[in-house]
């Protein structure tokens, strides 16, 4: 057995043992010995191999299914470019503590510097954007050890130490790992009869054992002044906070009674508590940036979120005491409704549909059993203005760095990740952006139940919201800002063989009733010039 082969089944048969159950690869020569390998789990049930084109592509497949799994998941690639195209999927795993592993195959490194084609200083590539990056060395055949024994337990072990490192079993702290593996040629199999790799421990087990740290920073908060907990992205539920108005993001839970966002300028809370990290609402921005307002920050991890340096406070969990007025409870309730209510008003009233009619019936349509992935653009702000986090439906976003990178790859590997029902809720140029993430190979794992539904209002409508979308821009608004592009999505989706259907709103909630039976795109055509006095019109029935 030549030493790449060897050692690609190693590496193949640890990620098992460790735990990983679904790997991306994408196509390449110097990558064909882990090809070989994952192709051969694949066909023995270890594993489930997904094949895809585009390395972009392939990175935000990895990061829907390690998110929604909660495993680390490699992404396998060829040397040069391809590694360089996992730049936007390791920056969003970084971020938003997600366990994907770059695993790139190299030339090897003595080639560095010769001008030998498809070579690249690529060790080191993403820099402090991963977690680790491990060489594993170049396999070599040695006379001495032609079973590759002593290669093994290094081999072994240093799977071992990614698999630790994307878990962030030491440290708390999970995320992406850049895994290189220089490979000299030959790079096909050359078997003989009844010939195998060195095998790892008895029973299945991993090489070597790593429990995982437990991070537990008590943190005493006094609830007796008006407090407001901010339930950001990443956060874990809190039992101690239950009694707390909560402004919670989808993705986040809610830890007490629902505080609607548009409803938080309204209140002077004397004390806020953030969990997880908070990444959509400017109001909540300036709560937490008010210098009269104590500030407090529980993570499960060993970073915590501080924009405007107003933290003074920090912990894993909250160590309580007192308990919030009476009155302030109920001036926080009377509020909320007010919110919920004036945002439903104005939907119902508005001629025309727009991005938050389409949240609206999304959000409606949801069951206890479904996964949501909502696009990190206005989607993700609309979900928030018109439904609250609620038991039973998980809600996934990208909003590591909140890119519009490879939505639609996500939500494929969401899906497949997931047994029930999922729907991934994105406007047209979040569509448009990763619209390879449709391309699904023959014979390919497809999910069983996904409907992605797209918002389309010809362009970016989240711009329409933001200072640039004053009325006093309007001449250069449309071209740079507005990029309306006029695609047929119909014609986009046949393609690819994806079915597809244009639907009105109330087409989309009967739509939403049943199962999608594989993968389907719903569109529905909204308009965005009149977004921004719609939500004027919202803040204006809220304010006294």
């Amino acid at each position: 057995m030549n030493p790449s082969t060897a050692q690609a089944q190693v590496v193949v048969d640890e990620f098992v043992r460790g735990g990983v159950r679904d790997v991306v690869l994408c196509p390449g020569s110097r990558n064909a010995p882990l090809a070989f390998a994952l192709q051969s789990a694949d066909a023995a049930g270890r594993l489930r191999l997904h094949m895809r084109i585009d390395e972009r592509s392939a990175g935000f497949l990895a990061v829907g299914l390690a998110v929604a799994a909660q495993r680390p998941v490699p992404v396998v690639m060829t040397s040069g470019t391809a590694v360089a195209n996992l730049g936007p999927a390791v920056l969003e795993a970084n971020y938003a503590r997600v366990p994907l592993i770059v695993l790139s195959a190299n030339r090897p490194y003595d080639m560095l510097g010769t001008g030998a084609n498809q070579t690249v200083e690529q060790l080191g590539l993403f820099g402090s954007q991963v977690r680790a990056t491990i060489s594993l060395g170049l396999a070599e055949a040695d006379p001495a050890d032609s079973a590759y024994d002593k290669q093994n337990s290094v081999w072994r072990s240093a799977v071992c130490r990614v698999l630790a490192a994307a878990r962030g079993t030491r440290s708390g702290n999970a995320g992406p790992v850049h895994f290189d593996i220089p490979l000299r040629e030959p790079l096909v199999p050359d078997l003989a009869p009844g010939e195998s790799a060195p095998e790892g421990r008895t029973d299945g087990r991993a090489w070597t054992a790593t429990e995982y740290a437990t991070l537990d920073v008590p943190l005493e908060i006094d609830l007796t002044p008006d407090t407001v907990v901010i339930s950001g992205h990443g956060a874990g539920l809190r039992p101690e906070l239950a009694q707390l108005p909560t402004v919670a993001e989808p993705t986040a839970p809610m830890h007490g009674p629902a505080l609607h966002p548009l409803a938080l300028p309204l209140l002077r809370p004397k004390q806020a508590i953030i969990t997880g990290r908070p990444t959509l609402h400017r109001q909540v921005s300036r709560v937490l940036a008010d210098p009269d307002v104590t500030v407090f920050a529980l993570t499960t991890g060993p970073r915590w979120p501080d924009v405007s340096g107003n933290v003074v406070g920090t912990g894993t969990r909250a160590v309580i005491s007192g308990a919030p007025r009476a009155e302030w409870l109920a001036r926080c309730r009377e509020l909320d409704a007010t919110a919920d209510q004036a945002v439903r008003a104005e939907l119902a009233g508005h001629p025309k549909p727009t991005g938050l009619h389409v949240a609206a019936v999304v959000m409606d349509a949801l069951r206890a059993g479904d996964q949501l992935l909502l696009g990190a653009s206005n989607p993700v702000r609309d979900a928030a203005l018109v439904s609250d986090p609620r038991p039973g439906v998980r809600v996934l976003s990208n909003r590591g760095v909140a890119g519009i990178d490879g939505t639609v790859s996500a939500a494929v590997g969401a899906a497949l990740a997931h047994e029930g029902r999922t729907v991934a809720l994105m406007g047209d140029l979040t569509f448009l952006h990763d619209a390879s993430g449709l391309l699904i190979g023959r014979g390919e794992p497809r999910p069983e139940d996904l409907t992605i539904v797209v918002a389309n209002d010809d362009g970016g409508g989240i711009f329409e919201l933001l200072e640039q979308g004053d009325p006093q821009y309007a001449g250069v608004f449309e071209r740079v800002f507005g990029t309306p592009h006029g695609m047929d999505l119909a014609a986009l989706c046949a393609a690819y063989r994806i079915p597809h259907r244009q639907v009105d709103p109330e087409e989309l909630a009967m739509e939403l009733v049943g199962p999608a039976h594989g993968v389907r795109v719903l569109e529905v055509i909204t308009e965005r010039s009149s977004l921004r006095e719609l939500h004027a019109a919202v803040r204006a029935k809220i304010a006294p």
